[in-house]
Formats: structure tokens, sequence, C-alpha cells
């Protein structure tokens, strides 16, 4: 899994229980409940006869931080995310199993946000969402979903992409055959598929040395 550049994210973890993958998706995942303060310039008395006061230099505005939300109320709210996640959207360890991703990707005047739901124990991706702010209404809307695990969203170069591991039969969690990356562009007012790509992985015996003959 990929994490987004330039983006504020928090991470938190999920309990699986009886998680089986096979093939292209993952079937049959059970979920289960698992200021910055700063000091400004300080005076410590007057200046002494002949020295020289410093002036300190006004610092540049720097562009604000996005506004957290809460992920969790917003998935939990949302009739658009499967029964299944919305009630096994539980804490693990004290938090929430979210990351959350702040960036531009809809070409709104506010931050979009990209929110993955994950597992515990494997960190395996179960559903990525896209919400943007209907500034008019200010109000959250969900502008893309895609609950076939293992997935991942992240905001690669202003556009939207997924990334999900394919499974052959015998393969465990953590050896995926593959996976397909596929991004989006927001493009009148929807998500369009741009670019897709496809990754075989290697199944060479553990431990094996490659550059070594084998016949000795």
């Amino acid at each position: 899994m990929t994490r987004a550049d330039n983006t504020h994210s928090t991470t938190a973890c999920f309990i699986r229980s009886g998680a089986a993958v096979a093939g292209a998706a993952a079937v049959g995942l059970l979920l289960a409940g698992c200021g910055t303060g700063g000091e400004g310039v300080r005076t410590e008395g007057p200046a002494q006869a002949g020295s020289t006061k410093v002036v300190p230099a006004t610092p540049s505005p720097s562009p604000s931080a996005p506004s957290r939300v809460d992920a969790v109320k917003m998935l939990k709210n949302d009739p658009k995310v499967s029964d299944q996640i919305r009630k096994g959207l539980k804490p693990c360890a004290g938090e929430y199993p979210v990351d959350v991703s702040y960036g531009d990707i809809t070409r709104n005047s506010a931050p979009d946000v990209v929110i993955n739901v994950l597992t515990c124990g494997d960190a395996i991706g179960i559903g990525s969402y896209v919400y943007r702010e209907n500034v008019a209404r200010k109000k959250y809307e969900n502008v893309f979903a895609n609950e076939q695990p293992p997935v991942y969203a992240v905001i690669s170069q202003g556009n939207l992409e997924v990334t999900q591991q394919t499974y052959a039969p015998g393969d465990s969690v953590s050896e995926p055959s593959g996976e397909n990356i596929t991004t989006y562009r927001w493009a009148h007012g929807r998500f369009t598929q741009i670019r897709g790509t496809r990754s075989e992985f290697s199944k060479s015996v553990k431990g094996a040395d490659p550059t070594k003959d084998p016949e000795g």
C-alpha cells in the first residue's frame, strides 16, 4: 500500500475475524471491535545604551492546514457505506482503523477527504472513499467508494490512485500474486478512469539466490 504525498493522515487498526482472500477480491471479511504552542518574542528588559535593537522579521504567511473531519462519524452516517463496514467500525487499541488524507483532487475550493478503512491484524484495506465538500450546503458528499478488498486509495499528482492486490488460490495474505493500480481524474462532476496498470509478482522460492545456477 502506498500513502499520499502532501496529506495529513490518521492511522489505526481493525480486528478481522475469519478473513479469506482469493482471486481478484477478498471474500468474507468479518469485522470485530478490536497546539502547537509556541511562545512569541519575549522581552527581557530595556536595551542597554549603545546596543543595537534587532527588529524580528515578519514571517511570511504559510498555507493553513485543512480542518480535520470526524471520519468515523462521516462513514457511519453515510448510507453509501455498506452496513458491514458501518456496523463493524469500532475502536481497536483505542483508535479507529481509518487512514484520513486531505488534498485537492476534485478541483474544489475546499480540500477533499480520502478515507481508507483497514483491518487490524494484517492492515488490509477493506474500503476506500472520497468526500467532497458541497461548499454551498457546507456538507461533505461521498463521490467515490470502493469496497472490494484489498483496496487502498491515495492522492497522487492531483488524481485519485487506487491500488488493489490480486490473489491466486493458495496465496497468503502477505504474498499476493500481483496488484492493479487504477488512476482516476475528476472531470464533469465525477471521477473517470484515465490509466490502469497491472503488475505480476515473482513466485521465486524463498531464500533462493537468483544469481546462482540451480544446476550447481
